[in-house]
């Protein structure tokens, strides 16, 4: 039997393997673009034969992250509903010093929690309240099935949450999560893909964009990053990789002077964003003043805008 046939899809011959359904053929040809719900909590390449064939323009070579973290819809094209919330149990894992004011931690679950990127969790730390965080990924995009990555900013306020780390909240401290919770979650297809994250806000917008250019090679991505202290621009890696992908636009932004690289655009953050087009698609994640900026100016220019409004901040 050959191991090839020919199948039609929207009166195009299609040439694909035996065993390949018609949605992985269409996928493959770039007849189709990948629906909402692709994709489990992170982001990793499509299961098989993800990249263009010729006639695809601009196809982008990426490399695989550690765990492939996508999932395969049980129906094409079905509406995106909100998730169900969903309850699980993890323990501390690792923490990480990213910069002078930031850690990352993760938290490992007895069962992996399904989450869109850009879905925010509640958070139980034992011994304190219970807090809204955006799993991401580590800053060289990787994560596993089981993991929930937070990127957390230091307060100085001994009694907040992110300072706890490594004094209270040691490896092996017990974590109730729940979630998912919020709306700004990634959702593929339409218009350039604008993403604002201000300091710790980027861990939402990292596991966005990164899962963009596995979904959506093709399609025009401005990444602006901010921080009040250039030494907090912590998510240098990760954008070295969106770099090397194809995203021509990666803007950073510093409030203070100070040791600030040439690289790096004097602040304030929403004073370097393009001119908003009524096609543009726009994620912010940060601070109130932020947000609510980057809201405004979508808002003028009729754009869709998805806020994430962080709960632990300084």
């Amino acid at each position: 039997m050959s191991a090839r046939c020919s199948l039609v899809v929207n009166g195009k011959s299609v040439r694909i393997s035996t065993g390949d359904t018609p949605l992985e053929a269409a996928l493959a040809d770039g007849m189709i673009a990948a629906p909402p719900g692709l994709m489990g909590q992170g982001s990793g390449p499509l299961p098989r034969r993800a990249q263009a064939r010729s006639h695809r323009a601009d196809a982008v070579k990426l490399t695989p992250p550690r765990a492939g973290l996508i999932e395969r819809p049980e129906t094409f094209g079905a509406p995106v509903r909100p998730a169900p919330a969903q309850k699980r149990a993890g323990t501390v894992t690792q923490i990480t010093p990213l910069g002078p004011h930031t850690l990352e931690v993760v938290v490992t679950l007895t069962k992996r929690l399904a989450l869109e990127p850009g879905h925010g969790v509640v958070a139980a730390f034992e011994g304190f309240e219970p807090v809204t965080l955006n799993p991401t990924l580590r800053v060289d995009g990787s994560a596993e099935l089981n993991e929930l990555v937070f990127h957390l900013r230091l307060t100085g306020d001994r009694t907040a949450l992110p300072d706890a780390f490594g004094e209270e909240i040691v490896l092996d401290h017990p974590v109730k999560i729940k979630g998912p919770v919020g709306r700004g979650y990634y959702r593929p297809g339409g218009g350039r893909l604008v993403l604002v994250a201000a300091e710790t806000g980027f861990a939402p917008i990292w596991s966005i964009a990164r899962a963009a250019r596995y979904i959506e090679p093709a399609r025009e991505v401005a990444i602006h990053v901010g921080a009040r202290d250039p030494l907090d621009l912590y998510m240098r890696p990760s954008l070295d990789w969106l770099r090397a992908t194809g995203v021509g636009r990666l803007v950073l932004v510093a409030d203070r002077s100070r040791q600030r690289p040439p690289d790096v655009r004097p602040g304030p953050l929403t004073a370097h964003l393009p001119s908003l087009r009524t096609t543009d698609v726009v994620h912010v994640a940060g601070d109130a003043s932020t947000v609510g900026a980057v809201e405004v100016l979508a808002a003028a220019a009729g754009a869709r805008c998805y806020p994430t409004l962080l709960d632990v901040q300084p």
